[in-house]
């Protein structure tokens, strides 16, 4: 069998993530593998895409390999699925897999884009390898490496494969009722980060209408203009200075020119089931910042052109990089259904939002994140010292260990409903004890 490794790590042959292919060549000499550095050599495929052509056309097994970056995979690989897509080559049938590291922070949403883009030229997807960075030195990775890839060829031999799920709507566009903008707007500064096109008439004819009836001031930041050097390149050069490696001026740009608003909106038109490779290297760029939160408390809003209804993967995207970001989502319009009410209503929540600073306490997908978040940093605090000097100052490491006096009550009450005597002469005072101190919250308010 020839198996095709599509590297989408930026660092190439130093993709630790590779490293999980290198061992299964080794593991299974009968299969013949190939390596394609397309993170790496993006631009040279932007240029000439035949060899990337040939070697997809004569593979029978396709593995997208890759670092999770920022939810989804790297911008350079958004950008190489986009050239395949563009290309017209046919790679229906063909059989097709991913291979991951990171900490597990949102893999689950970055293998549900590989695999959705996948089945969207009609590959059979297999489901992948989603690993910790580490898992390939202990010898429980190894294993799980290596039964992984058993698998897989054996749901080749048998044309076992993820099947689409039914239902999927084409894409609608509802138009954009033009209002007359007040010129009396609230000082404040709205910034919309958009990689609208000339040519993108309906998401341009969003953005309008938001600014129009938006009651604070607002400048656009058109993205795709911006002179990018590139995308991220994983190198860490930013984790001591908070200076990207690029001398493109983009770290400083995001701290003096988006970071200072009052409020972020983003606009753009669906992509590939995600906001498109321009979109993707804008996030990617932003770990200038590392792992810090530093727009928490701002208000966030999207505006989508596409059928986003369908898109579930991009939904918890978007409200993902919100709860991890501390930012309140007011809300997502769309252009499905009745836009203009959408548009309206998101703009109403904002203004809302920034006149009375109001945020909402996280969810699962905050507060799960940032517990992942916590623990690698602790761990990094030697290197990410600028990360690990603002969790300290506001509080991100709250380690269940330091909750003494509260486990040691979990172990007295454990003791106290473990012995059937002493429960029964309770009886229904330790729900009136748990409740106590909400009792007097009541009543004192």
């Amino acid at each position: 069998m020839k198996v095709l490794v599509l590297n989408g790590s930026p660092k190439g042959e130093y993709s630790i993530t590779l490293q999980t292919s290198l061992y299964l060549e080794k593991k299974f000499p009968e299969h013949k593998f190939q390596f394609l550095r397309v993170g790496q050599n993006i631009r040279s495929f932007e240029k000439d895409f035949s060899t990337a052509a040939e070697a997809i056309t004569g593979a029978d097994l396709i593995i997208f390999s890759y670092p999770v970056y920022t939810f989804i995979a790297p911008s350079q690989l958004h950008r190489f699925i986009e050239l395949l897509k563009a290309s017209g080559i046919s790679v229906s049938g063909k059989f097709a897999t991913q291979i991951t590291t990171s900490k597990h922070f949102y893999d689950v949403t970055a293998h549900k884009y590989i695999q959705e883009n996948c089945q969207d030229l009609g590959m059979k997807y297999v489901r992948g390898l989603s690993a910790d960075m580490d898992d390939l030195l202990t010898e429980d990775g190894r294993k799980t490496a290596k039964e992984f890839f058993e698998y897989v060829c054996w749901s080749m031999k048998h044309d076992v494969y993820e099947t689409i799920p039914k239902g999927t709507m084409a894409p609608t566009h509802l138009p954009i009722s033009p209002v007359t903008s007040s010129q009396d707007k609230k000082s404040g500064d709205v910034v919309i980060i958009t990689d609208c096109a000339k040519d993108d008439k309906q998401l341009s004819d969003m953005i309008d209408r938001f600014r129009a009836v938006l009651k604070y001031k607002s400048r656009i930041v058109n993205i795709s203009q911006y002179p990018f050097h590139g995308g991220c390149l994983g190198c860490f050069n930013c984790a001591a200075t908070g200076k990207c490696i690029y001398k493109d001026g983009f770290d400083d740009f995001l701290r003096n020119n988006i970071q200072t608003a009052d409020a972020i909106v983003y606009a753009f038109s669906i992509k590939d089931h995600s906001m498109g490779s321009i979109f993707k290297m804008y996030d990617d760029r932003q770990f200038c910042n590392g792992h810090r939160t530093v727009t928490m408390g701002m208000p966030m809003g999207y505006l989508i052109s596409g059928n986003y209804s369908s898109e579930a993967n991009l939904q918890m995207i978007v409200e993902g990089r919100s709860e991890v970001g501390g930012n309140f989502l007011a809300g997502v319009a769309c252009d499905e259904a009745n836009p203009d009410a959408e548009i309206d209503r998101l703009a109403a929540r904002l203004d809302y939002a920034i006149a009375n600073k109001y945020i909402q306490p996280r969810n699962f997908y905050g507060v799960g994140g940032m517990k992942i978040f916590r623990d690698l940093i602790w761990i990094m605090r030697g290197l990410m010292k600028a990360d690990h000097r603002f969790y300290k100052k506001h509080g991100i490491y709250d380690f269940p260990q330091k909750q003494k006096v509260t486990a040691l009550k979990m172990y007295l009450v454990g003791a106290l409903i473990s012995s059937p005597k002493m429960k029964s002469k309770m009886g229904n005072k330790m729900n009136e004890g748990m409740l106590a101190p909400y009792k007097k919250v009541l009543d004192e308010s």
